[in-house]
């Protein structure tokens, strides 16, 4: 074991080694002093653990996740807390003490949000964007972060206070079956919220459909200069506000934000649009009640009819909910 390696474990934190579980039979992980490692008890599967980061699985499908948060810095921690509050309808002030699990952390920045007003955090990401997420929580050591799969997730279920996932889950094959496994790590009493993208006008599906149908087999490095033009346009007021309700790029007033998310648009080989009735279901089935359908973050007349009609590409379906807890009378 190299000298450096003791450091990365006090930065992983035994506490939190100890909350890990194999993702397929829920025992508990071990830690190999020698080999960087977890492993189960006897010895199998080891789980390796690179820069204090346990690893789970590899990018996968997701890998254009890895490059874009890792390249683009796109964190703002007035805009951040806003967004935060906004999609998850959960004030900063609530959130002390709590145990919290970012199911899709991305880069960090809403991690370090809920980190930053006093949550236990940990982030959870398919991919390498973890690194860029633990540098970004630099000096808040309530924040902690692992590579897995959010369909296998080594963790306790029913163990978290609040469990939020903000543009995430629509990018695996299946949605509802990651939004299932989230769902599950919820304990009674406490809340989940999800973000997803909104299904639009069927002009606009069968549009964004052909447009991605090649983006997807883009280069990423060709893909990020088309992003790069798309971003130029969304910088243009009379241009964002109507050419972008045909074909998606962002108006962010950030540029390097706008890339991103353009990028972020175009690149995952996954993409799924959903309703407010799907996700309702979803959290219905799942045992979650006091659904709140959360209103989006922008506000105005037009800007609300034309949500309202569904119109506003990569705008997004928005549902805070509460688990339900056992009758007083029933056993566990």
């Amino acid at each position: 074991m190299s000298a450096a390696q003791p450091e990365k474990i006090e930065l992983t934190s035994q506490e939190f080694i100890a909350q890990l579980r194999c993702p397929a039979s829920g025992a508990k992980l071990e830690w190999d002093a020698e080999k960087a490692s977890l492993f189960l008890p006897g010895g199998a599967e080891l789980i390796p653990i690179r820069d204090g980061i346990p690893r789970f699985v590899v990018d996968e499908h997701l890998e254009t996740f890895g490059l874009q948060w890792n390249r683009y810095d796109v964190a703002h921690d007035e805009e951040d807390r806003a967004t935060f509050q906004a999609k998850t309808g959960v004030r900063l002030e609530e959130l002390a003490g709590l145990r919290v699990l970012d199911a899709g952390c991305g880069g960090g920045r809403y991690s370090r949000i809920a980190a930053a007003a006093g949550a236990e955090v940990i982030g959870v990401d398919h991919t390498r964007a973890v690194e860029k997420a633990a540098a970004l929580c630099e000096g808040l050591p309530n924040a902690h972060f692992i590579q897995a799969d959010l369909k296998r997730l080594p963790l306790q279920p029913e163990s978290f206070d609040f469990v939020f996932s903000i543009g995430v889950m629509h990018h695996d094959a299946d949605t509802r079956q990651v939004f299932d496994a989230v769902a599950k790590m919820v304990r009674p009493g406490g809340r989940l919220a999800v973000w997803l993208y909104r299904r639009n006008q069927w002009w606009q599906e069968l549009l964004n459909t052909a447009l991605r149908r090649r983006t997807v087999r883009m280069r990423p490095e060709r893909l990020e200069r088309w992003c790069r033009w798309g971003a130029r346009l969304g910088g243009v007021p009379v241009i964002n506000r109507t050419l972008n309700k045909i074909f998606n790029f962002s108006a962010h007033p950030s540029y390097e934000n706008r890339v991103c998310d353009t990028f972020d648009w175009y690149a995952p080989a996954y993409q799924h649009h959903h309703t407010v009735g799907e996700l309702t279901t979803w959290f219905e089935a799942a045992g979650f009640e006091n659904l709140v359908v959360l209103p989006p973050e922008k506000q105005g007349r037009v800007y609300l009819w034309a949500y309202e009609h569904n119109l506003l590409i990569g705008s997004g379906v928005n549902m805070l909910g509460r688990r339900q807890e056992p009758a007083a009378d029933s056993p566990r």
